[in-house]
C-alpha cells in the first residue's frame, strides 16, 4: 500500500482536484484506490454525491470509536465512488470539533494509520485529502503517509500558503524517525499571464530540488467533472487537465520518485 496525504494550509489550490484526478488514473488502470476525505468542508465527500451534514459513518466515526476499531465498522465506513476501483472514507462536518474533543490524548494522532494497517491487503494506493489547518487530522495524515504532495497555484499570493505548509512539515518531522518526503505541484498554470509564469519561475528557482517539473495547466472542464460528480480522467481523459496529471501519476508511480524527493526541510 502506497499513502499520499495532498496537502497546503492556503485554499483553492486544487487539493482536491489533485486527490480525485490522481487516483482516477490510478483507478483506470485497475489499481485499487482509497481516498480519504480528512477535512470537515467535505468537498471530496460532496464530489462523489455524499452530504457530509449529514452521513452516518464516517471518519469522523472512526475517531469516536478508535479504541474499538474493528474491521467491520471500517467497511460500513467505506462508500463506493462513481468510478470503478475507487472508494472513499468520507468526511463529516462534525470532524471540525475534534481537536475540541481530543485535546492532546494520547494515541489520537494515529488513528488513520492504524486504520490504513487493517485495510492494507485491499487497497494498492490511498490519497488522503487534507484540512488546511495543523491539528489532529492533518497529524494524522501526515503520520499515515508515505509522501506528501502540496498542490501550489501559480501566483505569488500562494507562496506564503507554501511557506506556511513548509514550516508545519518540520514541525511534523520533529516527531517521526524519518523525514517525510514531499513534492510541489504547480497547479492552475496559465502560460499566457506574466505573473503565472514568473511564480512558476520563482518555484523553480527557490525549491528546485523537490518541485515537479511540470504544471497542472488551467482547465474550465475539471469544473464540468465536477458538477457531473465524475473524474475528468473518465470523462475526458484527452482534456489538458487529464493528461498533465496523468504524467503527475507517472512521475510518481516510478520506483525511484520517493527517494528522490527525500530532502531536508
Amino acid at each position: 500500500m502506497t499513502v499520499w496525504a495532498i496537502a497546503n494550509q492556503k485554499g483553492g489550490v486544487g487539493k482536491t482536484t489533485t486527490v480525485v484526478s490522481l487516483a482516477s488514473h490510478l483507478a483506470l488502470k485497475g489499481h485499487s484506490t482509497l481516498l480519504l476525505d480528512m477535512d470537515p468542508h467535505g468537498s471530496l465527500t460532496t464530489y462523489f454525491g455524499f452530504d457530509p451534514d449529514n452521513i452516518e459513518n464516517s471518519i469522523y466515526t472512526l475517531f469516536q470509536h478508535a479504541e474499538q476499531q474493528p474491521l467491520n465498522a471500517i467497511f460500513k465506513t467505506l462508500k463506493k465512488t462513481s468510478q470503478e476501483n475507487m472508494y472513499i472514507l468520507p468526511a463529516a462536518t462534525a470532524m471540525a470539533t475534534l481537536d475540541r474533543q481530543l485535546g492532546i490524548q494520547s494515541g489520537k494522532g494515529l488513528v488513520i494509520q492504524k486504520t490504513l494497517q487493517q485495510l492494507k491487503d485491499r487497497f494498492e494506493y490511498v490519497l488522503i485529502d487534507c484540512p488546511p489547518m495543523l491539528g489532529v487530522l492533518m497529524v494524522n495524515a501526515l503520520a499515515a503517509c508515505d509522501e506528501l504532495l502540496i498542490p501550489v497555484q501559480t501566483e505569488f499570493l500562494a507562496l506564503k500558503g507554501l511557506e506556511r505548509m513548509l514550516h508545519t512539515l518540520h514541525l511534523i518531522n520533529h516527531s517521526r524517525q524519518h523525514k517525510l518526503p514531499y513534492l510541489i505541484v504547480p497547479t492552475m498554470y496559465d502560460r499566457r499571464t506574466r505573473a503565472g509564469t514568473q511564480t512558476l519561475q520563482k518555484m523553480q528557482k527557490d525549491y528546485e530540488d523537490n518541485l515537479w517539473q511540470d504544471a497542472i495547466p488551467i482547465d474550465t472542464q475539471f469544473r464540468d467533472a465536477s458538477k457531473s460528480g465524475i473524474p475528468l480522467p473518465a470523462l475526458n481523459p484527452e482534456s489538458r487537465g487529464s493528461m498533465a496529471y496523468e504524467r503527475l501519476m507517472k512521475k510518481l508511480t516510478k520506483p525511484a520518485a520517493v527517494a528522490k524527493s527525500d530532502k531536508n526541510v
